[in-house]
């Protein structure tokens, strides 16, 4: 197969695409294009260890320079796309124009803005790239005020590396609780304490309506009334899917770049993998957009096969994780629409699961401290299992176990 291969985008699904094509034994050319200045690299650990130093930049990388050497990739990196020209098959880049036999749009997501005056001032930062991290880290000092806005992931995770890095944190968050998107109430009550009992301060049910300072933020104002004093600002309120290529090519898009459970978009040349993507789900029945690493690695590989001759459908639960302090948050399934939630553990030793069950299934699993949980759910949420309630609460029979 010497067909052409670009990739609109350099993230993680993009490695991956790399990686499975070659797999696959795939032979034409391959041709990969990013706007940042950095091979494909791993998001997770920016708000986690790269954060706090505990990792440096050529680890989050998903493959070294010299895999896309050896693999003979072309690169174009730092470089801005512009247009797709469908018709002539063409990816036109604001100083190169790309011809491609199959095009995969990887194009990711970006941060949300926070819609108030100030967030241009110095000190104000969101998170979503090396170089967003590089920019927090220079002002991360002991005994500096540090607000962080949005109490989802990364604005927990933030939270706890700063608290133990000796800043002085608050959380200010609109929802009457944390991670109130992904979270039932018994997982954010155990996440609220505990970040309270590390010191930091949160300020729920929480808005805010400026930034404030000359060049330098200075603080932070609240619906409530209050001025916040603030060396430094962290903007953590979502990100949203980069569809407009999509769109302007004539797509379709919706809430995500729209393609089958062949990772095919509306034009048979063209794929797109991970975040910007809506996909249909089998296992719920519905067509969704998730924004996990898991989501951009199976959809990459299932793109990869089908880009060599395949019929690979995409087809799996989802899930996602966490850390903060000592704390492994892992999320298997999705638990909007539950209708019971079963407490599995103790969560006073730190250690329990969250089970959510939709007319008697088991639709996901939130697991703290608890690996065999997590791993064991996820067949179980495949295969719709139906397991009563008092026997999932019972720590003493293995979740595999429970299979009638």
């Amino acid at each position: 197969m010497n067909q052409r291969v670009v990739i609109a985008g350099a993230g993680h699904a993009a490695g991956q695409l790399v990686a499975s094509l070659r797999q696959h034994k795939f032979e034409g050319q391959i041709v990969l294009v990013g706007d940042e200045p950095y091979l494909p690299y791993q998001r997770p650990p920016l708000s986690k260890k790269f954060l706090a130093g505990e990792m440096d930049a050529e680890r989050l990388y998903v493959k070294p320079a010299s895999f896309y050497e050896e693999a003979g990739v072309e690169l174009h990196l730092d470089s801005t796309i512009t247009a797709i020209d469908r018709e002539n098959k063409r990816l036109h880049l604001a100083d190169d124009d790309i011809a491609y036999d199959k095009l995969v749009l990887a194009l990711g997501s970006r941060v949300r803005q926070l819609p108030v005056e100030g967030t241009n001032l110095k000190g104000v930062h969101y998170l979503r790239s090396i170089a967003d991290v590089e920019g927090i880290r220079g002002n991360m000092e002991p005994g500096r005020r540090l607000v962080v806005i949005g109490a989802g992931y990364i604005g927990l995770e933030v939270a706890a590396v700063a608290q133990q890095a000796g800043l002085d944190v608050t959380v200010i968050e609109m929802a009457d609780r944390v991670m109130s998107r992904v979270v039932s109430p018994e997982i954010s009550d155990f996440y609220q304490i505990e970040h309270t009992n590390q010191g930091v301060r949160l300020r729920l049910s929480t808005g805010v309506t400026a930034l404030n300072g000359k060049k330098r933020v200075k603080s932070v104002t609240t619906t409530d009334g209050d001025d916040l004093r603030a060396d430094l600002v962290v903007i953590g309120v979502g990100i949203q899917p980069n569809t407009e290529l999509a769109t302007d090519a004539g797509l379709a898009v919706d809430n995500g770049i729209v393609v089958d459970n062949h990772c095919i978009t509306s034009d048979p040349d063209i794929f797109a993998v991970g975040d910007c993507t809506s996909h249909p789900n089998a296992i719920y029945g519905r067509q969704m957009r998730l924004e996990s690493v898991h989501n951009a690695v199976e959809q990459a590989k299932t793109a990869a096969a089908n880009i060599c001759g395949g019929d690979v459908s995409y087809s799996q639960v989802p899930w996602f994780w966490s850390d903060q302090y000592d704390l492994k948050l892992q999320i298997a399934g999705l638990s909007e629409g539950h209708d019971d939630v079963v407490i599995r553990g103790n969560p006073a030793k730190r250690t329990f699961s969250c089970l959510y069950l939709a007319e008697g299934r088991l639709i996901a699993v939130d697991a703290i401290n608890a690996p065999r949980d997590f791993v064991q759910s996820k067949q179980l949420i495949a295969d719709h299992a139906e397991i009563d309630a008092s026997k999932l609460a019972d720590t003493e029979i293995a979740l595999k176990d429970m299979i009638a």
